[in-house]
Formats: structure tokens, C-alpha cells, sequence
């Protein structure tokens, strides 16, 4: 690794292309660096699934967006590879034409680290050894070593940033950018669905992305959940859905016992300011589970295959983390036919997790929350 060339880079580009949750971990080092270098122009380089995340927001000077959602209209095969290529030579001139002179690949893949080499940046910081995959070492000049790889994610975007004088153990309280029009709408959603009394509001985000169907949890366990909310603690429970995951939503409500709320589509900041206004999430390993604890809403996560060091929630905020020890997690399964991990979490556990968050209990710390294991 050698020494870097300057501590006091003008134009910083941060490569982050996805997924939402790894966006969402990756502000509070967004933010660490807009307080190390105020005067500095910072751009991100992000796919359209995060975009409405970036854009707008108020450390950033310019997002670049790739749309990977008109490429991957196209099949599989030539088509696509010319699709994404054409996307990609598109976003990759805007660059150059900006002129950066220090670029930080957080994402450590061959995607981001063609797109580190063709922006003719001089100076191109990536992750090492296991954080890497595809080769992306091989486009990148300067390769950071953050150490163990049992660390959660927002520690390790943090220390890779540590070679430009920034101290990782610091806290960076990320900024979600939620608009006037977020609020105005989120007011507007809460007083149609009589979700504005004394009655806890409690938000139920049960899907993962397509590619993460094995860290769910079952959703007849999701409905038994819902009802014992309702009948014991008079809450108000609505369901949040993401792409793929509106039918999940629906069979669960149609187990209920009790009336519920399934929202609309929303922007992912709509979603926060939801978040924000609610007494408690519930959810499994996601984005979404991510956006809420930024908000600072109370949460209880469930995990199952997924290591709860690696995706832990913001250090700072509360939550209580649910998680049964197999033989065989954490893991990468995605095939995986049994998910007993997440089958050996039961309502009940769930249930007394959420009522010792609603009540205030001491289930959270400022060094992250309480990990249940049984």
C-alpha cells in the first residue's frame, strides 16, 4: 500500500452502485468526509434502485446515476452486456469531464472498478483482500486494509476512509434527505388511516430483495405477530413493501385476524419520514431495517443466515437483535429449501422484543443492541 499523494483532495467521486442497505451504510462515511473536507466537491456514483436516496442530499454535490433498470430490460446475453456497456460509457464521459482527482471504491466489484479506471482519475482507492472480488483490485492504485473482517459494515466503510485523517472511532450521525414534500405526504397518509392518535404505530417490513428470499421470515409467523399486537397493545400496524415483495404483504394480511394496513409504493426517503414518525420497526436483514435505525426508530431485527456483526444495525440507535444459533449459519445459502435459522424465531420472542422496545426498556446501548441468542 503506498503512501497517498495528498491529504486534502478537492473533488472526491464515491463509488456505491448498491444495494439499498449497502448505500444506507455507506452515509455516515459520506458524512465523515464532508466534515473532514467541507469545501470539497463530493459526487456519488450509484445505481437508479438508490438514487432517490442521493439525490438532493445535502453532502452531496452531484450524483451519477447508472440505470440499470433499462438494461436489465434486456435478456440475458449480448444484448444486455451492450446495454450495460453503452450505460456505463455514457455515465463514465460525465465523469471525466469533471475532473476528480481522488476516487473511493466502496464497493470493491469488477463494475466499480471499471468504472474507478475509465474515470481517469490519477488516484483510485479500493478495499484489499476479502472485501474484493471480480478483480476489482486490479483497477484500483491504492488499496486500503481495514483489518478484520468481522466488523460491521458502517465500521469498515469508515476505516477505509481513516488514511485521509478521518477517525473511524468518531460518530457520524447520517442525514437521510427527506423533503417538505415527504412530510407533507406522510401527514396526509397517517390522518387517512386514523394512524395519528395515542395508539402505537408499529411498521412491519417483511420482504428482502429477490436475490435474499432465505433471510424472511415466514409469513404466517408475520400475521400471528400483527394480531397479538393489535389485541394486546391496541397498535396500529402497517405493512411497507419493496419491489417483488407486495404479494408477500398480501398473503400475510389475509392470515390476520385483525385489520391492517398495507401502504402504497414509496420513494425510500418517503419511507424514512415513515419510519420516523413510527413507535417501532419490525423487520429481518434489509435496507429497509437499515433506513429505520438511521431514523432512530426503535427496531427489532430478526436474522438468520445472515452474520448479525457484519450487517449490524447503526451502533446508535435502538434495537434488539434476534437470532437463533443453527449448525450451519451465519451462511450464504440462497438456495436454501429450510431456512431453520429464521423458522426457529417464533412470534412470542418477537412479540416480548417489541414490548420492552415500546415501553423503554434497556434492551439497546449506545455500543449497539441487545443480541438475543437461544
Amino acid at each position: 500500500m503506498k503512501k497517498p499523494p495528498f491529504q486534502d483532495p478537492r473533488k472526491i467521486l464515491i463509488i456505491r452502485l448498491s444495494a439499498i442497505g449497502d448505500v444506507v451504510r455507506t452515509l455516515p462515511a459520506l458524512r465523515a468526509l464532508r466534515r473532514k473536507f467541507p469545501e470539497a466537491y463530493i459526487a456519488w456514483v450509484a445505481e437508479d434502485s438508490s438514487a432517490d436516496l442521493l439525490s438532493g442530499h445535502p453532502d452531496l454535490d452531484r450524483v451519477f446515476v447508472f440505470k440499470r433498470s433499462e438494461w436489465k430490460k434486456h435478456r440475458r446475453g449480448l444484448s444486455g452486456l451492450l446495454a450495460a456497456v453503452r450505460q456505463i460509457a455514457s455515465v463514465v464521459r460525465e465523469i471525466r469531464r469533471a475532473g476528480f482527482d481522488l476516487v473511493l471504491d466502496f464497493h470493491g466489484i469488477l463494475k466499480s472498478g471499471l468504472v474507478s479506471l475509465f474515470s481517469g482519475v490519477p488516484f483510485r482507492a479500493g478495499l484489499s483482500g476479502s472485501y474484493v472480488k471480480e478483480g476489482n483490485h486490479l483497477f484500483n492504485n491504492y488499496h486500503v486494509d481495514v483489518g478484520s473482517a468481522s466488523i460491521s459494515r458502517i465500521e469498515r466503510n469508515l476505516r477505509f476512509i481513516r488514511f485521509l485523517g478521518i477517525d473511524e472511532q468518531d460518530r457520524y450521525d447520517p442525514v437521510i434527505p427527506v423533503t417538505d414534500a415527504d412530510r407533507i405526504d406522510t401527514d396526509r397518509f397517517l390522518k387517512e388511516h386514523g394512524l395519528a392518535g395515542e395508539e402505537p404505530l408499529i411498521v412491519i417490513h417483511p420482504g428482502t430483495s429477490r436475490k435474499t428470499l432465505y433471510k424472511r421470515w415466514d409469513p404466517a409467523s408475520y400475521a400471528v405477530l400483527a394480531d397479538r399486537l393489535i389485541e394486546e397493545l391496541r397498535a396500529k400496524v402497517v405493512w411497507t413493501w419493496g419491489p417483488g415483495e407486495h404479494e408477500t404483504v398480501q398473503s400475510i394480511v389475509g392470515c390476520m385476524r385483525h385489520a391492517s394496513i398495507v401502504a402504497g409504493r414509496m420513494t425510500l426517503t418517503r419511507l424514512a419520514e415513515l419510519f420516523r414518525r413510527a413507535a417501532l420497526f419490525v423487520g429481518s436483514d434489509s435496507g429497509p431495517m437499515h433506513l429505520a435505525c438511521f431514523v432512530q426508530t426503535p427496531a427489532v431485527v430478526l436474522y438468520g443466515p445472515t452474520d448479525p456483526v457484519v450487517n449490524a444495525p447503526y451502533p446508535y440507535s435502538r434495537f434488539i437483535m434476534l437470532r437463533k444459533d443453527v449448525s450451519c449459519n451465519p451462511c450464504r445459502k440462497r438456495d436454501c429449501s429450510r431456512v431453520d435459522c429464521m423458522a426457529a424465531i417464533t412470534p412470542e420472542e418477537v412479540y416480548e422484543a417489541a414490548i420492552a422496545l415500546i415501553r423503554g426498556g434497556s434492551a439497546h446501548t449506545a455500543a449497539g443492541g441487545r443480541q438475543v441468542r437461544t
